[in-house]
């Protein structure tokens, strides 16, 4: 066990290991850095205890840990207080919830994450035994003194009456072991005892109490039926499942007995020195089986813990019921984060917007929150209708009414350098013109070239210490930034790079969609709109229809009549077909001389 103190004296960080040597020189290799580097920076000295097992070493840790809340080690403590079952410390003892955990010899259970479950099974509780409800201090003087009187709750046959020595502690003490055993999920045995009081008073013709006795014991076993049944072979067990995303480790306890699932619980561990599952692992076995007084020989993992716990044996499935469990326990997660997500978004919703920009300023290493950020690309056809385009997203949403093209003006040939350029310099240069506000973050789509071309342009126009500039290189989702020659990779499951991939997808599809309209209307006016009488939504309405010139020209005039009407369809069909203008201009050919033409074409054969 060791302990890292800082100049004043004061814990700042605890830790155990099996080799104190090769554990401490991690810290102080040369590659560290973030919050590790920043632990590194205040150590001043440091102290070690040893101990004879692991399970000392755990126990110490977590005590240390407890006592003196170190700055750089996590807690595993919940962000609200959730409900207990009490059982007072007292002769005849109470059972009520509470939220708050008082040492004071009571017995408590839970915590219940759900309140409605917590409160059927109390409800439960209450309807099978009489227990009383009242604060008054029971002991044998006040029972013999008489001074209590009986209160509705007896009336009600919710309380034998212990008051009035008409339950003996005996019997009262029978109800508290078998409510221990059903809180603690031991229905069986409680079954068991039920029908067995149940079959007993029949045998002595008490046919009430036996009636009594089989309407608690059908609720029991109603109870019972509703508990998540995993497998009637598994015998005690406990189950602790983890997920990790980039800013916390999450932990499920479930808690097996008699092949039920009759607890589970879910917290959150914000990291502080970007701790891994495995690194709080053994922490959270200790905690959860503590909290939950757990005494379950075997526990599922999805891996293997360092530490060894003596009498607990670890289990790491890879298929079967018990893998099933681990499944479950994850799924729980999963589910508490979902939840958890739709409380904090009836509270705030802009919230998942300002903790992704949050996001991103930190990977990028920004000093300002990137709340306007727009993105650039070009699109051409061998250097054909060149054109630029940018999306924008303010506060974490896309902001479609200020997305722009750019029609190229001064760039010849394929050169996206340049395009890149003039896009800046226009776009830019009105800006400051105009004196709107430049926004904190510009991506262009694109490596070291692009975001060269770009930066050019704002170190031309004075701005470069105002704009946060990066390149998004599209084959690996590399981040590139100015004077850093290595790529910055974000990790993809966070939400930051999400958002960057969205933008540059928009200026893809914005971009490519003026492109093809820029270049449909270039054909369309080359050779369409030279055809007297005809317009471009005339023309328009061709393409869309046959696809290209070509196959315009190919057309029967019937095809073409169809599309424009047949004024229209005669100045086309004449266009590209003048040899036949005469016969079109004139009409049909009346049946009659058609029949005559024929005769004579004949005659000469």
């Amino acid at each position: 066990m060791y302990q890292y103190f800082n100049a004043e004296n004061q814990i700042i960080y605890v830790g155990k290991a099996k080799n104190l040597k090769r554990r401490v020189n991690s810290y102080f290799n040369k590659d560290q850095e973030g919050k590790v580097l920043a632990l590194v920076r205040k150590i001043d000295h440091m102290e070690y205890i040893v101990v004879k097992t692991e399970a000392d070493a755990l126990l110490l840790e977590n005590n240390l840990i407890k006592q003196y809340k170190p700055r750089y080690n996590v807690m595993l403590k919940d962000d609200k207080t959730y409900p207990w079952l009490c059982l007072s410390n007292e002769d005849y003892p109470r059972l009520f919830y509470t939220r708050r955990y008082i040492q004071n010899g009571s017995s408590y259970f839970g915590p219940y994450p759900s309140v409605r479950t917590m409160h059927a099974l109390l409800e439960l509780i209450h309807d099978i035994y009489p227990l009383r409800t009242c604060k008054h201090k029971l002991d044998e003087k006040t029972i013999e003194s008489g001074k209590i009187r009986l209160c509705l709750e007896y009336q009600m046959k919710r309380c034998a009456g212990p008051c009035q020595g008409l339950q003996s502690k005996n019997e009262y003490n029978l109800q508290i072991a078998q409510i221990k055993d059903l809180i603690k999920g031991h229905i069986r045995p409680v079954l068991q005892e039920l029908h067995q009081q149940m079959m007993d008073a029949a045998e002595q013709l008490q046919f009430k109490k036996a009636q009594q006795l089989k309407e608690k014991y059908e609720l029991l076993q109603n109870y019972q039926s509703k508990s998540t049944v995993v497998n009637a072979s598994l015998a005690d067990l406990d189950v602790l499942g983890t997920f990790e995303d980039p800013d916390s480790i999450y932990f499920n306890y479930l808690r097996v007995v008699d092949g039920r699932v009759v607890q589970a619980h879910t917290i959150e561990v914000k990291k502080k020195l970007d701790e891994s599952p495995a690194d709080l692992l053994e922490q959270a076995i200790y905690e959860f089986r503590e909290r939950f007084k757990s005494d379950a020989k075997e526990i599922i993992l999805p891996i293997e813990p360092d530490f060894a716990l003596d009498g607990l044996k670890y289990t790491i499935p890879q298929a079967g019921e018990k893998k099933k469990l681990i499944e479950l326990s994850e799924q729980n997660i999963k589910y508490f984060i979902l939840e958890k997500s739709k409380r904090m978004d009836l509270i705030d919703p802009d919230r998942r917007s300002k903790e992704m920009l949050l996001q991103l300023q930190k990977a990028l290493g920004m000093d300002r929150l990137p709340v306007h950020i727009e993105c650039f690309d070009n699109s051409n056809f061998e250097g054909s209708y060149p054109v630029g385009a940018m999306t924008v997203s303010k506060n974490g949403k896309l902001s479609k009414k200020d997305y722009r093209h750019f029609n190229i003006r001064t760039v010849v040939g394929p050169n996206d350098f340049a395009t890149m350029e003039e896009v800046f310099r226009r776009h830019y240069g009105r800006l400051l013109d105009e004196g709107q506000p430049l926004p904190q973050l510009v991506i262009v789509d694109g490596g070291k070239g692009q975001l060269s071309s770009a930066y050019k342009i704002l170190k031309e126009l004075g701005i470069e210490n105002r704009i946060f500039l990066i390149g998004l290189a599209e084959r690996l989702e590399e981040i590139y930034k100015i004077g850093d020659p290595h790529p910055l990779a974000l990790d993809k499951r966070t939400e930051a790079l999400k958002h960057i991939i969205l933008l540059r997808d928009e200026v893809h599809r914005f971009g490519i969609t003026h492109y093809r309209k820029r270049h449909l209307k270039g054909l369309v006016r080359t050779e369409l709109t030279d055809i007297k009488g005809i317009g471009e939504e005339t023309a328009m309405l061709l393409l869309q229809n046959f696809k290209s010139t070509k196959r315009i020209k190919e057309a029967p005039l019937e095809a073409i009549e169809k599309v424009t009407g047949k004024a229209k369809a005669k100045l086309v069909f004449n266009y590209f077909h003048p040899s036949l203008e005469s016969n079109t201009d004139a009409g049909p050919i009346p049946s009659c001389l058609a029949d005559k033409d024929m005769e004579n074409k004949e005659a000469q054969a």
